[in-house]
């Protein structure tokens, strides 16, 4: 009775600490999995974990409000920080929208179910495909369950500066955006330039009809092209944010905060 009450408390530990993941964690997070799906996921992985992580040194697989509070922290930081990347994709598809002239087209995000713009649903789309197709979704599960090994069963503490860390994290998302669409923002600009040129040259010719579509099939060639890049910057930045949220595991009163950028 006593290791079926252990088991059962460090399930419902990992439990905690998993779903904090699975709620904000790119695709995970998506709304196109049902609820009931992700339920399942979590509970089948918190259940094959159960007897692994409460026999690990200095595990504490006791069921009190502290230890819920710590697991649910550790996915919280997992999950927060790694969102950034989706908001990251959203931003530079807002300003490759507003370059397209797309910045009054909006679609209902299945994400968060909230209107956002044709050009942000598209490049977060892109985005969950590169995620895919790289395997950093089994990249991050797997770096969740190493982190039991370092931080054990009940024993995480949150500390203000794991806060502060995220939020400082958050501000790199406006610079990885610009960097995204840095090709897009170059190519429409030039062509902009382009043609009031030629209107200065010839005043008889009809610019406003011209800018819109050249610009918009510049920028989709653009795009286009630079697709080829895409899966370098987004596993770059991954890798960057999965670092720092494994940092503010290991170490929640320190960690400098790496954001997107750079």
């Amino acid at each position: 009775m006593p290791e079926w009450n252990t088991f059962l408390s460090a399930m419902t530990l990992a439990l905690v600490r998993v779903s904090g993941m699975v709620a904000f964690a790119p695709f995970f997070s998506a709304s196109a999995l049902p609820m009931r799906v992700k339920a399942i996921f979590a509970g089948a992985v918190a259940f094959l974990l159960a007897p692994l992580v409460a026999t690990l040194p200095n595990a504490r697989a006791e069921l009190n409000f502290s230890a819920l509070l710590g697991e649910l922290a550790v996915g919280l930081v997992y999950g927060l920080t790694l969102a950034l990347l989706n908001e990251m994709l959203m931003f530079a598809g807002q300003i490759a929208g507003v370059q397209f002239s797309f910045s009054m087209v909006n679609l209902l995000d299945p994400t968060s179910s909230i209107q956002t713009p044709l050009m942000g649903e598209l490049f977060q789309l892109m985005g969950t495909l590169v995620l895919l197709g790289a395997g950093l979704d089994r990249i991050l599960l797997a770096s969740m369950v190493r982190s039991f090994r370092v931080v054990p069963l009940g024993t995480y503490a949150l500390a203000p500066a794991t806060a502060l860390a995220i939020v400082h994290a958050a501000g790199g998302i406006f610079l990885a955006a610009v960097e995204l669409a840095a090709p897009l923002l170059a190519a429409t600009m030039l062509v902009e330039i382009a043609i009031a040129l030629m209107g200065k040259l010839s005043p008889q010719l009809p610019v406003m009809s011209l800018t819109v579509p050249l610009k918009t099939l510049t920028g989709f060639g653009i795009l286009a092209g630079s697709l080829a890049l895409w899966p370098r910057f987004i596993e770059s930045r991954f890798a960057g944010l999965l670092d720092l949220a494994e940092r503010l595991i290991a170490q929640p009163g320190t960690g400098a905060a790496v954001g997107l950028g750079g």
